[in-house]
C-alpha cells in the first residue's frame, strides 16, 4: 500500500526537487514544510512524479509533471487542482488539493499538493501480501464500473466545473490530437510513422455519431488509480485527474476497457499488463458493458467506434513513452520495451477496427 517502503524509490532513484526553494514558497502561503523528514518519491506510474511530504505535520502528496518535452495538453496539473478543489462534495473520492502553483522557478514544473490517503493499490499483477477470492476479484471489477457511473452522473454545473474542457467537438479533436501526437513521438526520434497509424486515424474519421450529453470524465480510470482499503477491498480514494475534462461518457467507458485483459486476448493484451483482469473471477469486457447500461441505462449503440478510438489513444501513448525512452529523457528498461509493445497494441487495434476481436 502507498507508504510501505516498497512503494518508493530508493534514495538513489529519486529524483530530488529543490525543498529549500519550496519551504520558501509554501511559507507565503501559511503552510510549513517539513524537511526534517525528508520527502520520498512514490515508485508508481508511468508519469507523472509524486512525494509524500509533510506540511504543519500532517502527509500531503506532491505532484509535478515527468521529465522532459511533454505532449501537448498532458499532465496538467492546474487542471487537476481546479477539479479536486471542486469535486470532493459530490465524489467524497476525489482527494482534496490544498495548494497549486504554476511558477516553474520553485521546483522546475508546475505542481499541486493534495490530499494523502494510504491504501492498497492493485496494478497489473493481484498482490501477492493480499490474496483475493474469485468472488472478491468479481466484487472489485464490478466496483470500478459502479464507480464510473457515480463519477459521470455528477451534476458538473453544481460543483463548479461546467466551464472544464470543451466537448463540443470532442471526438473529432480526439482523432485528430492522437494522430497528431504518433507523428510529434516518431518525428522527435526521427523515425516514420507506422503505416496503421494512418489507416486507424482514416477509418475513425469515416465514422459518424451524435454526440452525447457529456459528463465529468475522468479520462485515465482503470484499477491502480482506486485506491482501496487493504482488508476490505472498498474504495478509499481515485487519483490521477490531470487529464480530467467534461465529454462523452463512453470514451471513458471505453479507456476502462482497453487496460482490461482477457485469457483469450493477443499477447501485446497480456504484455500491456495494466489491470490483473485476465486473472479468474473479474469480469469480461462484455460483462462490464451490461453492467455499466444497467446502472446507467446508456445506449450503447456505436461502442465500436469508442473501443478503436481507445485503443488507438493507447497505442499512441505507448509510443510516445517509447520516445522518452530514444530521446534519453527516461533510462528505465521498461521504456525500451514499450516500443515493440506499441506496435502490437497498434495491430491489437486495426484488428478490432476490422472485427476481428472484441
Amino acid at each position: 500500500m502507498p507508504g510501505s517502503a516498497e512503494f518508493f524509490h530508493p534514495p538513489g532513484r529519486t529524483k530530488a526537487l529543490d525543498w529549500t526553494a519550496l519551504r520558501a514558497h509554501l511559507a507565503a502561503s501559511g503552510l510549513a514544510l517539513d524537511l526534517d523528514e525528508y520527502p520520498r518519491q512514490f515508485a508508481g506510474g508511468l508519469g507523472n512524479l509524486n512525494y509524500l511530504i509533510k506540511i504543519n505535520g500532517t502527509p500531503w502528496v506532491l505532484r509535478r509533471p515527468p521529465l522532459g518535452d511533454l505532449p501537448p495538453g498532458a499532465n496538467d496539473m492546474r487542471r487537476e487542482y481546479s477539479i479536486l478543489r471542486n469535486l470532493g462534495n459530490a465524489f467524497p473520492l476525489a482527494p482534496k488539493a490544498i495548494h497549486s502553483s504554476d511558477d516553474k522557478s520553485v521546483i522546475g514544473a508546475p505542481f499541486l499538493i493534495m490530499e494523502y490517503r494510504p491504501g492498497l493499490v492493485i496494478g497489473g499483477s493481484l498482490p501477492a501480501a493480499r490474496p483475493t477470492t474469485a468472488q472478491e476479484r468479481l466484487r472489485l471489477g464490478l466496483q470500478l464500473v459502479e464507480l464510473l457511473a457515480d463519477l459521470h452522473s455528477v451534476d458538473v454545473a453544481a460543483v463548479g466545473l461546467s466551464a472544464l474542457g470543451r466537448p463540443e467537438g470532442m471526438l473529432v479533436r480526439m482523432v485528430e490530437g492522437w494522430t497528431k501526437r504518433a507523428q510529434l513521438a516518431c518525428s522527435s526520434t526521427g523515425r516514420g510513422i507506422p503505416a496503421g497509424i494512418e489507416s486507424v486515424a482514416l477509418w475513425l474519421r469515416a465514422q459518424r455519431l451524435a454526440e452525447r450529453k457529456p459528463s465529468l470524465l475522468h479520462s485515465d480510470y482503470k484499477l491502480d488509480n482506486v485506491i482501496l482499503d487493504p482488508v476490505s477491498l472498498a474504495p478509499r480514494a481515485v487519483i490521477d485527474w490531470d487529464m480530467g475534462t467534461r465529454g462523452d461518457p463512453l470514451v471513458d467507458l471505453a479507456t476502462l476497457l482497453s487496460y482490461w485483459t482477457e485469457p483469450g486476448d493477443p499477447e501485446p493484451m497480456h504484455e500491456l499488463g495494466q489491470m490483473p483482469t485476465a486473472q479468474p473471477g473479474f469480469p469480461s469486457r462484455d460483462e462490464v458493458l451490461q453492467a455499466y447500461t444497467l446502472r446507467t441505462g446508456t445506449d450503447l449503440s456505436g461502442f465500436h467506434f469508442y473501443r478503436v478510438l481507445a485503443m488507438f489513444k493507447l497505442t499512441v501513448v505507448f509510443m510516445q513513452l517509447h520516445a522518452r525512452y530514444l530521446r534519453g529523457e527516461v533510462t528505465q528498461e521498461k521504456f525500451r520495451t514499450f516500443g515493440k509493445l506499441s506496435a502490437g497494441l497498434l495491430d491489437c487495434t486495426r484488428a478490432i477496427c476490422a472485427g476481428e476481436i472484441e
